[in-house]
């Protein structure tokens, strides 16, 4: 490592051998290893996730994101014939949806899809992105009636890292066994090992609370800036219901199942908001003030989830840990398997 500057982006970048990017999941779910770092005394243990609950302080609450990943990826054809590739971003009002293409379009823009779904692009954005709006049948529709359109004719939106087209089990595998508000364009992946078994004892055992944030392509999107503060933070819609405030707002140590409930537990203690949009980039030097343990998966180099990890244990200790989960031969990212912090 050249540099272990906490603000510069480059000191989050680390190898990774190709073939520990996961590109299918592991059966059963819980199978999954899981690498556990205490903080406390900086061990490292290897487990397997299913061995979960031994691990955790037995007074902790926790948090889940129960978002539910849409078929956010269609295919279809502009006026002129030209194919194209469709992927919702985001709605950023009832008609108005913010989406990503493939093929070249302008505003006026008409794209066709089957089921007599068409889009016609209204604003080209700087970012790449294009805002749009749906049409079924030549009536204008919001976006909860695009859903259930979209589930017919729409594909599971698999992080383009996993190099292949999605398949029919990635639409039971893409998906926690928890999910339940449509909206999310790609999984919040922590949350993918968890059985109905595992699920139900976790929860059995400690406090619990759900948010829901519904995670955004721009997840994905790497930090560019030389200096991490720079970065253009992306931001994704939230609610967190009353029910959820009280446990944050309580006094007992809180687990975060995964970097999304991290950052909606983290926005709302700094902003007090209970909806809308959040927008929180966590790093070494913004670190949690709320969320005591986080359960993650290993993540891209030079991402803003590598770096909130490392709010939690710092620069150093992160590619410590990771180098030891390579060499142990870890599978990494969206499928790959969980880093419990302690």
């Amino acid at each position: 490592m050249v540099n272990l500057d906490p603000l510069q982006t480059t000191s989050y970048h680390y190898e990774l051998p190709a073939e520990l990017i996961a590109t299918h999941p592991i059966h059963p779910r819980d199978h999954a290893r899981l690498l556990v770092y205490n903080r406390t005394d900086r061990s490292i243990t290897h487990t397997r996730f299913d061995a979960l609950e031994s691990f955790l302080p037995k007074n902790c609450g926790i948090i889940f994101n129960d978002t539910k990943v849409i078929k956010a990826r269609i295919y279809g054809k502009k006026e002129s014939g030209g194919a194209i590739e469709l992927l919702i971003n985001r709605p950023h009002d009832a008609h108005a949806i913010n989406v990503y293409i493939k093929g070249r379009v302008k505003e006026g823009t008409l794209l066709h899809f089957d089921e007599e779904l068409s889009a016609r692009v209204i604003k080209l954005h700087d970012d790449g992105s294009r805002e749009v709006n749906f049409y079924h049948r030549d009536s204008l529709i919001r976006f909860e009636e695009l859903l259930p359109i979209l589930e017919r004719v729409g594909h599971i939106p698999l992080p383009p890292y996993l190099g292949r087209e999605d398949n029919s089990e990635d639409e039971r595998e893409y998906q926690s066994v928890f999910a339940h508000y449509e909206g999310a364009v790609a999984a919040p992946t922590a949350s993918l090992h968890f059985t109905d078994e595992l699920y139900a004892a976790v929860c059995s055992a400690h406090p619990h609370a759900f948010v829901t944030l519904h995670v955004g392509s721009g997840t994905f999107k790497p930090v560019e800036a030389k200096i991490i503060t720079d970065h253009p933070m992306h931001s994704e819609y939230f609610d967190i219901s009353p029910s959820t405030q009280v446990l944050i707002h309580s006094d007992i140590p809180l687990l975060s199942i995964g970097t999304t409930p991290t950052r909606t537990v983290e926005y709302h203690v700094r902003t007090q908001e209970t909806q809308g949009e959040a927008n929180l980039f966590l790093h070494p030097n913004n670190p949690p003030k709320r969320i005591n343990h986080l359960l993650t998966n290993f993540h891209l180099p030079q991402s803003t989830l590598l770096m909130l990890v490392a709010s939690f244990v710092g620069l150093e200790e992160t590619h410590r840990i990771y180098k030891e989960a390579i060499d142990e031969k870890y599978r990494f990212f969206s499928y790959g398997d969980a880093m419990l912090i302690l």
